[in-house]
């Protein structure tokens, strides 16, 4: 579709071109630079030459539909004739102005790959730029984009925005408490650059106050997060529970956080699940958040807000867990609750767990005696098309029928079933009465009370076990196996 929409757009473009129309032109509403002032790039992108300009620094009629950011600066040709001809203007007003060199903090010459020709600071974009740009060269090779900027080689990414630079008055130095405090380095580990001691430890976070202040003033070092001064508080950080296997052993196992006091080995699987152990390491300060004592949220594509539940104080989408996420979430509303979750994890309400997608629902196959019999046999399902009797004997047996009801919107999934249930836990189950541990079968790892369903239940449920299998059905509750049905 892509390909046909530019080719379709291109054609329009030419005719009207060859016929002397005169487009409209957004240009007329205010001074327009002239087009020798405006870098184009080259014509590197797939969709170069295709009549229709891909660059998503321009605007306008002569624009393709679809703009991204990986053909910033790479179709030359037809942006410059599109602006030329005034179907598109530069987004930023039309002014094609860049900010001038010294109002960029280019950093120091650090890196690896300083003052080898190219730029490697992944801020900046264009010819002059190394072929391959990672995050750990922001502000490290300032001699080589200096230059390729002023050479016009490079320019800002973002069309020429530039980061707000953090001033000294703004950042936290903390104390002179470190050891090493006072000794002409910056030993905070907050901190990078040429004058950055050579080994920083956690330990003297926010302990060299003065050192690190008078090398920030001196340009010698910047804050590693580029700009932010937060330094996360135990108030803003919610550490979860003690559901860890290795929860209460003396050492945090929670994999957001490093330092001495952190196991030597970190898993998914514990996050947010030592509270205890954590929060005391942390307040000790043997340990603190990774990336620099908040949320990895730089990176995070939150999406939009076109959930039906956006906008409702929690957040839905289900690659997120912690306090502030819904007690429900669905694969449908990945991406879909941009405000909510964000907000949540920048109040430390909630944790982001990856791109991971929910698993696809395994619909079984048909050894059920009732399979392809135009009804949906399995316990899974509810709805108009399952039959009035399901056996558990059926389950995962009848996957043509409900999977073809399922489609057809005449039945749909129980919500424990489905993939997401399971992978937005743990849940909180502080508020079901679970009983007590005097069924015989309490204590086997199934949950035998009727009150609830799900794949963590028994095969058979007697009414004589309700409210008597509370460990087992806790536990079930907690790892989204189970929900409760009735009480």
């Amino acid at each position: 579709m892509r390909a046909i929409s530019h080719v379709m757009a291109g054609s329009l473009l030419g005719l009207a071109l060859m016929a002397g129309m005169t487009m409209p032109s957004l240009a007329q509403k205010h001074s327009t630079p002239a087009a020798s002032t405006v870098d184009f790039g080259d014509d590197s992108s797939d969709w170069a030459k295709d009549g229709e300009c891909d660059d998503p620094r321009f605007t306008g009629e002569g624009a393709a539909s679809e703009l991204v950011d990986a053909d910033l600066m790479k179709d030359a040709t037809d942006c410059k004739a599109a602006f030329e001809a005034g179907t598109v203007t530069l987004k930023d007003d039309g002014t094609a102005t860049a900010a001038a060199s010294t109002d960029i903090d280019f950093g120091d010459d650090s890196s690896e790959w300083a003052k080898d020709g190219e730029c490697d600071d992944p801020r900046f974009t264009g010819t002059g730029s190394a072929s391959e740009l990672v995050d750990a060269d922001i502000r490290k090779d300032a001699t080589d984009c200096r230059a390729a900027y002023e050479a016009g080689t490079v320019t800002l990414v973002e069309g020429g925005e530039i980061p707000t630079t953090t001033t000294a008055a703004a950042v936290d130095f903390g104390d002179d408490s470190s050891e090493w405090a006072k000794d002409g380095e910056c030993d905070d580990p907050r901190f990078t650059g040429a004058g950055s001691a050579t080994e920083l430890v956690d330990a003297d976070l926010m302990k060299d106050a003065t050192d690190c202040k008078a090398a920030f003033e001196a340009g010698t070092v910047t804050l590693k997060d580029g700009g932010s001064t937060a330094v996360a508080t135990i108030e803003d950080i919610d550490f979860g529970d003690d559901s860890s296997e290795w929860a209460k052993d003396g050492e945090c196992d929670d994999p957001r956080f490093e330092g001495t006091g952190a196991a030597d080995e970190l898993v998914d699987a514990d996050r947010m699940k030592d509270a205890t152990d954590c929060q005391a390491a942390f307040e000790a300060g043997t340990v603190t958040l990774k990336d620099g004592g908040s949320n990895p949220v730089a990176a995070i594509d939150y999406g939009n807000d076109s959930s039906e539940w956006a906008n409702d104080g929690e957040c839905d989408d289900p690659r997120f867990t912690g306090k502030g996420v819904a007690s429900t979430t669905l694969a449908e509303d990945i991406k879909k609750d941009a405000t909510d979750c964000r907000e949540a994890v920048e109040a430390g309400r909630a944790v982001y767990n990856g791109e991971q997608q929910a698993a696809a629902f395994d619909f079984g196959s048909d050894f059920s005696r009732w399979a392809n019999d135009g009804e949906c046999d399995d316990l899974r399902f509810e709805g108009a098309g399952v039959d009035k009797k399901l056996l558990s004997e059926d389950l995962m047996g009848d996957a043509t029928d409900c999977r073809t009801l399922l489609d057809e919107g005449k039945i749909a999934i129980r919500l424990v079933y489905t993939p997401e249930y399971a992978a937005g836990a743990p849940y909180d189950s502080s508020d079901i009465d679970f009983g007590d541990n005097s069924s015989s079968y309490s204590n086997d790892d199934e949950c035998d009370d009727p009150r609830f369903e799900g794949p963590g239940t028994a095969t058979t449920l007697l009414d004589s076990d309700r409210l008597a299998d509370a460990d087992d059905c806790r536990a079930a509750y907690e790892a989204g196996t189970i929900v409760l049905i009735e009480g």
